[in-house]
């Protein structure tokens, strides 16, 4: 039978540069040899606690690195199916049912692209409906037009769940998720 690691250092933990800027999610674990190592200083903590031999720590939250780190960003958002629904919120944006599919607005045997401003969430109804067609051969209009997510939750979390805790130092408002 093989251990299983506590639920405390199996959670996600917020990775913050010296700057307090958003880097990355690392493991509580991580988080843990990070702050011992004196590499990072924890900003927040769960009320968990760690216990070692000659050491108790609580399970951080968010840790912020002691030192600046360089680190150049992707341009973009990489898109995926989980990522689409997300940003949809798993709704049709042709009629407003529960999404079951994507679908490319421009469709790409008309030379559409497989990108952010193409790519929307569709029921499987009007997935069928449309097919190949343009929305002007239909006469439908989307409601906002498709966009590629921004801010730094997208750029860090993509579709992953937001910790409440963590949005303080992700810019984001209490009652928005990623």
């Amino acid at each position: 039978m093989t251990p299983v690691p506590a639920r405390s250092t199996a959670a996600a933990t917020l990775l913050l540069n010296a700057t307090f800027e958003p880097l990355c999610v690392v493991s509580s674990r991580r988080a843990i040899v990070l702050v011992l190592a004196d590499k990072a200083v924890s900003v927040h903590n769960a009320p968990e606690e760690v216990h070692a031999e000659t050491v108790v720590l609580p399970v951080p939250v968010v840790v912020r690195l002691t030192r600046y780190v360089r680190v150049p960003y992707p341009a973009q958002v990489p898109l995926s199916r989980r990522a689409v629904f997300h940003r949809d919120a798993s709704t049709c944006v042709y009629c407003g049912s529960s999404a079951t599919s994507i679908d490319h607005v421009v469709p790409r045997s008309r030379g559409g692209t497989h990108t952010w401003d193409n790519v929307v969430a569709a029921c499987r109804r009007c997935n069928h409906t449309k097919a190949d067609r343009s929305l002007a051969e239909l006469g439908w209009k989307l409601p906002h037009p498709p966009r590629t997510p921004s801010g730094a939750a997208w750029r860090l979390l993509g579709a992953r769940t937001v910790d409440p805790r963590w949005r303080e130092w992700l810019g984001m408002p209490e009652s928005v998720s990623a």
